[in-house]
Parts: C-alpha cells; structure tokens; sequence
C-alpha cells in the first residue's frame, strides 16, 4: 500500500476547505453548544431570522417545538368586548405558552 505524501495530504484538505467554504450555509448534524457567557451577535441593519417559513418549529425553554401561532384578531367594540378581549388575552398566553416563554 503506497504511503500518501505530505503535499497529497495538504491537497486534499484544501479540496475539502474550498468546498466547505464556498457553501453558503452551514449544516450541523450535531447539536451546537454555547458556552456559559458568550452572546450571538446578530446585524444591525436587516436583522436576523430564527425559522424562515411560518411552518418551521421552533420552541425556547425545554418545551415541544411548535409553528408559528396564527393571527391574533383584535377585539372589536360593542356588547361583547369584554369576552373578545379576553378571548385574544388567553389566545396569546397560549402563544406564549408554546413557545416556551412562560409556564
């Protein structure tokens, strides 16, 4: 068996780099761990978005991922605000519920 020399190895890893750089993303199969007291820095000017797609789950906390709750109406006036208003209360603390937000 012929014994691989150094500059086929150095080859073949920057095969490998150009490759893994010319990706426009990253793809882990692992989980990714932050360290205690280290932030994501995210940009300043369009922003950054965590979940593309309304059917995407995400979740914070522990909880079941889920998708992105539906929209909530807003109470109209009239006899039945106090029930609309509540209803859309208890709509959101379901929301927030999901996501993990609150317990």
């Amino acid at each position: 068996m012929p014994e691989i020399t150094p500059e086929e190895i150095r080859k073949i890893v920057r095969e490998e780099l150009q490759s893994f750089i010319k990706i426009d993303r990253f793809v882990f199969d692992k989980n990714l761990q932050v360290l205690d007291a280290r932030n994501i820095q995210t940009g300043r000017t369009t922003g950054t978005k965590i979940g593309t797609a309304a059917d995407q789950k995400v979740a914070f906390y522990g909880v079941d991922p889920v998708v992105q709750a539906g929209a909530i109406s807003a109470p109209s006036g009239g006899l039945t605000q106090d029930t609309e208003a509540r209803t859309a209360i208890n709509y959101i603390r379901t929301a927030i519920k999901n996501f993990g937000i609150t317990a």
